[in-house]
């Protein structure tokens, strides 16, 4: 069996990061993974969670699931009831969450889509740049059904513009014979 060339993932060392502009950097991409994770502990265990903290820069962030009444009136009574509007808050929000979640995961679809088109746009673009007699032979089969999908369009389109064109000159050379 063959050894792994790279080093893969490594594991850092805990201790303080002494570059001000690496540990914003750091704090800024650790700070978004915990609100990630704590999102999904929220949704996927049905718990409520709350995080606060204060950056490098003296800045606080906090994250709060379903609400920051609900998160704190649990913390201090945890075997408490909570009350008949803050429970209707905390639904509210955990709804909220729940149809924006959807609704981004449409939107990543939908831009995923959107990629994969304009990819392939710049890709015919491409092709249509290098003169076709470059590049027909680098085509893989669904590139040469695309590009067989528009030569067959655009001759199409050429003959109907050529017909409209003798058409209108049909028109005009019966309208000159009538002396008009």
């Amino acid at each position: 069996m063959e050894r792994k060339k790279t080093k893969g993932r490594q594991k850092i060392p805990m201790k303080k990061i002494e570059n001000k502009d690496s540990m914003f950097a750091t704090f800024t991409k650790r700070r978004e993974g915990l609100y990630k994770k704590s999102s999904e502990l929220a949704t996927e265990c049905n718990v409520d969670i709350g995080i606060m903290m204060i950056s490098p820069t003296g800045k606080p962030h906090s994250f709060f699931h379903p609400t920051v009444d609900a998160v704190i009136s649990r913390f201090q009574n945890p075997n408490m009831q909570l009350g008949e509007s803050t429970n209707l808050e905390a639904n509210f929000a955990r709804n909220e969450v729940n149809q924006l979640k959807t609704r981004l995961e449409e939107l990543d679809v939908i831009e995923d889509i959107a990629i994969a088109k304009k990819n392939s746009y710049e890709q015919m673009e491409e092709t249509r740049q290098k003169g076709w007699w470059e590049s027909t032979e680098q085509l893989n089969p669904d590139e040469v059904f695309i590009f067989e999908t528009w030569l067959n369009e655009t001759s199409s389109n050429l003959h109907h513009r050529l017909n409209q064109l003798e058409i209108e000159a049909s028109s005009l050379m019966r309208y000159e014979s009538f002396g008009v």
